[in-house]
């Protein structure tokens, strides 16, 4: 299938949940645009340097595809009062930002200016396959490393992911690379999706999420602790909130 055919699948998949609702009946209204919150120019100075010849990704991250990608996940970017929803948008970029840099402690424009320079994994150690996941099992000869703005890795992943967001995502994981629709989709599916017992990072940026007794014993609590989430908050004009340090958090 040629990449503009793949492109319109995807967004004909979106539209289709969003207007007729995931059975196919029930009709619901188009949430509004996050490009409200994030003008392009304002993507485009959080990611100063995505498209410098050093950037094995550059020209793939568009901003276009970033807030097309974000219309097929309603509650993205739309949660809450106006400062939660730009701290959320600021803490999604700082994640993806964080897989994918290029940025170095004396780069040019500081360590956090450098996102999205990557769209793979540089020389993965291992084909990321679960061989004991049988539900979504690997196909022979298909690599699940990390690939996309959130790194998206394991076939676990990769088959849910794609099950998702309208492709194969066992037998062309390859394609999370090679189109920046469906990879921006993947990053957004990855930041909404709860995996039991750990909340949505989406959930968590909301307030929705309760620690559990166990989460509390284990210093889990709500917060969002990566360097670049702190120059984007700025640029975003929004407080950070509490609770910038993970050090002490127990991981799940």
């Amino acid at each position: 299938m040629e990449s503009s055919s793949l492109i319109s699948f995807s967004l004909l998949f979106c539209f289709s949940i969003l207007f007729f609702g995931s059975n196919g009946v029930e009709a619901r209204r188009a949430p509004p645009s996050i490009s409200y919150l994030i003008s392009e120019n304002l993507f485009n100075s959080i990611f100063l340097h995505k498209d410098d010849n050093a950037c094995p990704a550059r020209n793939f991250y568009n901003y276009t595809f970033f807030i097309q990608a974000a219309k097929c996940f309603p509650s993205f970017g739309n949660t809450g009062d106006i400062a939660t929803r730009k701290r959320e948008i600021a803490a999604f970029l700082a994640q993806i930002s964080h897989e994918t840099t290029g940025g170095w402690a004396t780069a040019p424009d500081g360590p956090y200016a450098w996102g999205l320079c990557f769209k793979e994994e540089i020389n993965p150690q291992s084909n990321y396959c679960d061989s004991t996941n049988t539900q979504w099992p690997c196909y022979p000869g298909k690599s699940y490393h990390g690939r996309g703005p959130i790194q998206l890795s394991w076939n676990y992943n990769y088959g849910p992911a794609g099950k998702a967001v309208g492709f194969d995502g066992l037998r062309n994981p390859e394609i999370v690379a090679n189109n920046s629709l469906i990879a921006f989709k993947t990053g957004l599916w990855f930041w909404m999706t709860e995996q039991s017992p750990k909340p949505s990072c989406h959930d968590v940026m909301v307030g929705k999420y309760v620690p559990t007794e166990a989460d509390l014993a284990a210093n889990r609590t709500a917060g969002y602790g990566i360097g670049f989430f702190e120059r984007y908050a700025q640029l975003f004009k929004v407080d950070t909130g509490p609770n910038l340090d993970c050090a002490n958090q127990k991981p799940f």
